[in-house]
């Protein structure tokens, strides 16, 4: 016997279960090669203490986003009016709907991703009619010919490297960073409303306060204007009465106008040209819920931004294994079957039946290093996300705590502010009696008057500043600090 054909029947009769485990063998070793990392929260060093908060009390531990902010959040401050607005902003606001069409793009796109995974069929039909030519040495006359074909064709790419699954893998978790957005955007809009409301409600207090110091500025005008006539006073004090009378009036054309901007951009704000907003003035400002001592570190699991970023890092890593598949062959089962002949009468005869199967690989032998290039590409879009993930993170940190900081300061303030007030019109109390007993001149009233307005209107801008504080906080908590909603 030739040697050749001893080896080619001692290769024959190798075991076909000897050849099955070895694939299985190189299947698994490829499949491990274009397997991604493993994909884990990146880690992040934090203190155990808010810097504003509670000694001992815990700031952070493992999150578990839930992606659930508490609804209608705002009603801690008890203002229909802010209510009335929200519900308009819910079903108005175009950043939200901007958010809203991008959830749903996510949605198609995940749709889109587990479909490449799946079999597809297609269905073919054709007419021709076709006149060949004759021949250079007229062996052949020119032929007429028709031809008609009707058929189905299907494919199935395999997923043996798990190209597509990682891109299911990553599609699936731009849906969730997606959904985290449009919670955020949801959370941002109803505390800008929030914030908003209570600076426009702000400039109506300043506007009442305004109104009632030109009325008492009025009456000192006339005042001096009699004791002038009097002769016990100067003209030089009837014009400094005049000319804080005009000035004030300025400040009040000033209130004015920042309430009415403050109304246009809660129109932008609920989806509404401003004319067809007007938000009836009352010049109150509610008082703040009461900031506990003591914020539980959960809280910062149900913020939005915060899962929404981590997902991200899960899609960056899916994409990593998308990315060193494509090392690996692309392997292909189609089929076609139907029916090919010249007469439309006669087509679905056997006769004209034809059928095909069969795998197909193709694979890139040399792509100058374009396929490393995308796995490195898709390596550094992770460590991207892994860092917007802990900035993320340490911003949240640094926006409970400054408004932490800010909302007890401004309670104090407030306090003081208070007592300020009350110390300045005792002051000018004193002074009106002096100026009518002819004791004082006119510049200690002229002193006196602007010290109270001035501490007045400090007065409302840190209880506004305070209304700030506290739902700047509420927004960094996802809206409640009540564990009991966790």
């Amino acid at each position: 016997m030739h040697p050749r054909h001893s080896i080619f029947d001692s290769c024959l009769r190798l075991s076909s279960k000897r050849w099955k485990a070895f694939l299985l063998m190189i299947s698994a070793l490829l499949t491990a090669c274009s397997t991604p990392p493993p994909h884990e929260r990146p880690a992040l060093d934090v203190p155990t203490a808010y810097k504003q908060g509670v000694q001992g009390s815990a700031v952070w531990q493992t999150a578990q986003p839930q992606d659930s902010v508490p609804g209608a959040w705002w009603t801690l401050f008890a203002d229909p009016a802010l209510d009335a607005l929200q519900e308009r902003a819910a079903s108005g606001n175009q950043n939200v709907a901007l958010a809203v069409a991008r959830l749903r793009a996510a949605r198609a796109a995940l749709d889109s991703a587990g479909a490449a995974g799946l079999p597809s069929l297609g269905a073919t039909a054709s007419s021709t009619r076709a006149r060949s030519g004759t021949t250079a040495d007229n062996t052949t006359q020119a032929r007429t010919r028709n031809s008609q074909a009707l058929g189905l064709n299907a494919s199935w790419e395999l997923d043996l490297w798990g190209r597509l699954s990682g891109g299911v893998d990553a599609a699936r978790a731009s849906v969730e960073a997606s959904a985290g957005d449009l919670a955020a955007m949801r959370l941002s809009v109803q505390a800008t409303v929030v914030q908003t409301y209570f600076a426009l409600r702000a400039a109506e207090a300043q506007v009442l306060l305004l109104d009632d110091t030109l009325t008492a500025y009025e009456r000192s005008w006339q005042l001096t204007r009699n004791r002038q006539r009097a002769g016990v006073a100067s003209a030089a004090d009837v014009a400094q009465a005049e000319a804080q009378y005009k000035s004030t009036q300025v400040q009040r054309l000033e209130a004015q106008t920042s309430r009415a901007q403050l109304e246009h951009a809660l129109a932008a704000l609920t989806g509404q040209a401003p004319a067809a907003l007007s938000v009836p003035a009352t010049a109150a400002l509610p008082a703040p819920p009461t900031v506990p001592a003591q914020l539980p570190s959960r809280l910062l699991e149900r913020r939005p931004d915060i899962a929404a970023a981590q997902q991200r890092v899960a899609a960056a890593n899916a994409q990593i294994g998308v990315a060193q598949a494509a090392f690996f062959p692309a392997i292909t089962l189609s089929g076609a079957a139907g029916y090919r002949g010249t007469e439309l009468s006669s087509l679905l005869n056997a006769p004209n039946l034809f059928w095909s199967l069969g795998p197909a690989l193709a694979v890139s032998l040399f792509d100058g290093g374009a396929r490393s290039a995308a796995v490195e590409s898709a390596r550094a879009t992770h460590d991207q996300a892994v860092a917007s993930y802990r900035q993320t993170v340490l911003t949240a940190l640094q926006e409970v705590e400054d408004n932490l900081a800010a909302a007890t300061a401004l309670e104090r303030e407030q306090q003081l502010q208070a007592e300020a007030v009350a110390a300045a019109q005792r002051a000018l109390d004193v002074v009106g009696n002096q100026y009518r007993a002819g004791t004082v001149g006119y510049l200690n009233v002229l002193t006196a008057q602007t010290t109270v307005l001035s501490v007045q209107r400090n007065l409302i801008d840190v209880r506004s500043r305070r209304l700030a504080a506290v739902n700047m906080l509420l927004k960094n908590v996802a809206g409640s600090w009540a564990a009991e909603r966790l």
